[in-house]
């Protein structure tokens, strides 16, 4: 699994003070999709968390989990974006732990996903009140992995999704959690929930 390092991370200068006792020996890792409503791993605490420079975006083929090679489905990666943000949650795993867990995701992410290591903005609640910096793990799907599907109208992705079905589930299933996941916490992603309002169409008229 390569380990991608973003460029100019701050996350250390900006962060003077001495680390709390927990945090000296973990790992943060940031979750912007299933890992919001599905995180099944091991943490001490989860933090409301931002990253800037990125947009969430169902532009990542399934053919593992929601969807087939045959039929891929479409899960979100984080697409590059200089004056965009993405909001998720931010976990923080011991590092007694961080091998299996890195071992657990590096299979649950196996399909076109790599590490990206990048400054995470942490708060205490959704708008991120007392808001600190830390340097932490994502996966991403970048363009040139075999399974990127890429942009496309967002009436055509809702399509995908609604006949996409994998040995995970049913692809209008992830996006449904996801988007639900997204509103329980006070996050706004217009591009997720325009695709649930063209989902629930497509089930209302099935």
């Amino acid at each position: 699994m390569t380990v991608n390092t973003q460029p100019g991370s701050q996350a250390q200068s900006q962060n003077s003070q001495p680390l709390p006792a927990d945090e000296q020996a973990s790992t943060w890792l940031f979750g912007y999709g299933s890992l919001i409503w599905k995180p099944e791993l091991p943490f001490i605490r989860a933090h409301p968390a931002r990253v800037d420079g990125y947009v969430r975006r169902f532009w990542q083929g399934s053919e593992d989990h929601r969807g087939t090679p045959e039929s891929p489905g479409r899960v979100v990666t984080l697409v590059p974006d200089y004056q965009g943000q993405c909001f998720g949650v931010a976990y923080l795993v011991s590092n007694i732990e961080i091998e299996q867990t890195f071992a657990q995701l590096d299979h649950r992410e196996k399909n076109g996903y790599t590490r990206l290591t990048l400054d995470l903005n942490l708060g205490s609640d959704a708008v991120l009140t007392d808001e600190k910096v830390v340097a932490g793990i994502t996966y991403i799907a970048d363009e040139y992995n075999e399974a990127y599907l890429g942009q496309a109208p967002i009436a055509q992705i809702a399509k995908e999704i609604f006949h996409s079905v994998g040995p995970s589930g049913t692809n209008t299933e992830y996006l449904l959690e996801l988007a639900q996941a997204l509103r329980d916490r006070v996050i706004d992603d217009p591009h997720v929930f325009a695709l649930e309002t063209e989902i629930r169409t497509l089930l209302n008229q099935s």
